[in-house]
This record gives structure tokens, C-alpha cells and sequence, in this order.
């Protein structure tokens, strides 16, 4: 596959047991816009992008990642991916069709090899936005998401062939960088003891306001559990915090672009203190930090979503 049809990273779907107070840490707190619900679920947006919602969080017994939503530019796209799923034997979970959830479109679903419902549309409506102003310290969008992966070079082909995902980077053997278009990665894939989410990322609009969202997050009494510094991989700015599921989220800016697809060479880079934060201002990846990206096992894995 010569170009990935995946042109973005659309939205993430969380199903929480304690719903009410994620649906207030996500909007009081953390800096998104409700934009549509009911008494089960909430969709989630920022009003500086025209994704319809970034985020849904949906009302559950058990924690687990409901669905990674992907899109590509045309319903031909979806129905070609459709087509090269069903020939690799791949799982469907639901056919082509048009869409139930807020802006419509036309989409499909499937398992990919851990269990992991991926979603995959085509021609949702977008909705107003605006660019943020300086010192505007909510996210701008969606940046990427890291899920753990037991067997992290299976889980990496999956999306080299059949969704033509490219290689980044490697951090060490353990973590894959995936990208679709110039954003260094939209999709990372972790070694772990078991199928789960690592974590969300979301962009900030500058240095100066990830600076204030970090701040403000402190000051509300929930500091990060690594953070604020830079990586090396993907050069980007960190700042990790807890949801009140126990799922990781980040702020984050200025992630590498790679402008050149072509000439780019997959580059490894070491766990080491400088190449994990280049700034030195981080904490250490503490006791509390590593069990946190491993997470939960994901109960939901080979389950579609209800909704």
C-alpha cells in the first residue's frame, strides 16, 4: 500500500463505572466541551477543531477502551477497507453503513488482532470551530493514543498492511511510533503483560498554554505523574495525569512532523533519562507511572459497543 487511507485519528471511546465524576473531570477540569448526551453517555469536543467529538465516555460496570475511531476521505475508502478486511479474514463488527452518532457519516467496524474495536468512516459532518486564543489552555485536538500489545511487532504489521500505517520510530523494542500523514504518530504500540489502553493524548495550542494546562491540573489538585518534560521520540512536550478511571491522559504540543515521507529513516531510540526528557524537568518514571500505563486488562476485547 503506497498511502495509508487513513487520514486522521478521530475520536476515542471510554466506557467508566464512575461516569458522572468523568464526565465532570473531562469537562470542569480538563478542558472539553459537551457537546451531546443522555443519561449513559457523553460526547466530548473542543471548539477549536471540526471534529464533531474527540471524546465519548459511556456509562459501564467495567472500564475498557470502547472503540478507536479512525478517518479516511471518502465512503469508497471505507468500503475499500471493508473489502480488504473481510479478504485478510479479519473480524467485522459491524457492515458499512450510514452513522447513528452526532455529525452522521458513513462507517464501519472491526477487531483488530488484540480484540480492539476500531472504527473506520467516511463523510461526518463537521461542526464551528475556532482557533484558540494565547493563553487558551485547553486542547486544540486529538494528538494520538498508545495501547499495550503483547505481542507489539504482530499488532505493528496488522496496520503496516492492511491499513497502511508507516514506522516512525522504535523506542528500544518496546514501543512503535505509527503515522498516516505528516504527524509523527497517531497510533503507538506498547509491549505489556496484557491487551489495554496506555493512553490519550491532546494537543495544546503552544509551549505557553501545555504550560498552563499543566498548571492548572496542579492546582486542582491532580498533578502529573510524570511530567512536564520532552521526549525524544516524536520531540513532543508531556505532561501524564489520571483520569478519574485510572486511565492515563496527556497534555502534549508540538509534536515532530515529518514533512518528507519518503526519505525518512526509522530511528531507535534508548529508555534513558536524557532520551525519555530531553528538558531534564521531569520527575521520574515513578513506581506510580509504570503500572498506570499498563492499565487495567481491557475487558471489552473482542466485544463490540452498544452504541
Amino acid at each position: 500500500m503506497t498511502r495509508s487511507p487513513i487520514t486522521h485519528l478521530r475520536h476515542v471511546g471510554l466506557a467508566m463505572p464512575d461516569y458522572r465524576e468523568s464526565v465532570d473531570f473531562y469537562d470542569k477540569i480538563w478542558g472539553l466541551v459537551p457537546v451531546a448526551n443522555d443519561s449513559d453517555i457523553t460526547f466530548f469536543a473542543t471548539p477549536a477543531h471540526p471534529e464533531q467529538y474527540i471524546l465519548r465516555v459511556r456509562r459501564a460496570a467495567e472500564k475498557r477502551l470502547d472503540l478507536l475511531s479512525f478517518a479516511v476521505e471518502t465512503a469508497h475508502d471505507v468500503d475499500a477497507v471493508t473489502e480488504r478486511m473481510i479478504a485478510a479474514g479479519v473480524q467485522l463488527d459491524r457492515e458499512p453503513d450510514k452513522l447513528g452518532t452526532p455529525g452522521g457519516g458513513y462507517g464501519m467496524r472491526f477487531f483488530d488482532p488484540d480484540g480492539r474495536l476500531i472504527e473506520v468512516s467516511a463523510d461526518v459532518a463537521d461542526r464551528p470551530y475556532r482557533p484558540l486564543e494565547p493563553r487558551e489552555s485547553i486542547p486544540q485536538k486529538l494528538s494520538h493514543v498508545v495501547v499495550n500489545a503483547t505481542d507489539v511487532v504482530a499488532t505493528k504489521k496488522f496496520y503496516e498492511t492492511l491499513l497502511g500505517f508507516r514506522l516512525s520510530d522504535w523506542l528500544e523494542d518496546q514501543m512503535c511510533f505509527l503515522r498516516t500523514r505528516v504527524d509523527h504518530h497517531i497510533l503507538a504500540i506498547a509491549h505489556g503483560p496484557h491487551t489495554s489502553l496506555n493512553h490519550v493524548s491532546f494537543e495544546m495550542r503552544g509551549i505557553d498554554e501545555y504550560m498552563r494546562g499543566t498548571g492548572r491540573m496542579k492546582r486542582s489538585g491532580r498533578p502529573p505523574i510524570w511530567g512536564p518534560g520532552r521526549h525524544g521520540a516524536g520531540d513532543n512536550t508531556f505532561s501524564y495525569f489520571l483520569d478519574p478511571n485510572g486511565n492515563i491522559v496527556e497534555y502534549t504540543t508540538e509534536l515532530e512532523r515529518i514533512e518528507d515521507d519518503a526519505a525518512w529513516e526509522p530511528r531507535v531510540w534508548v529508555a534513558t533519562p536524557e532520551e525519555a526528557d530531553q528538558w531534564g524537568t521531569s520527575n521520574p518514571i515513578t513506581e506510580q507511572m509504570i503500572p498506570a500505563m499498563f492499565n487495567d486488562p481491557d475487558r471489552g476485547v473482542w466485544t463490540g459497543s452498544p452504541i
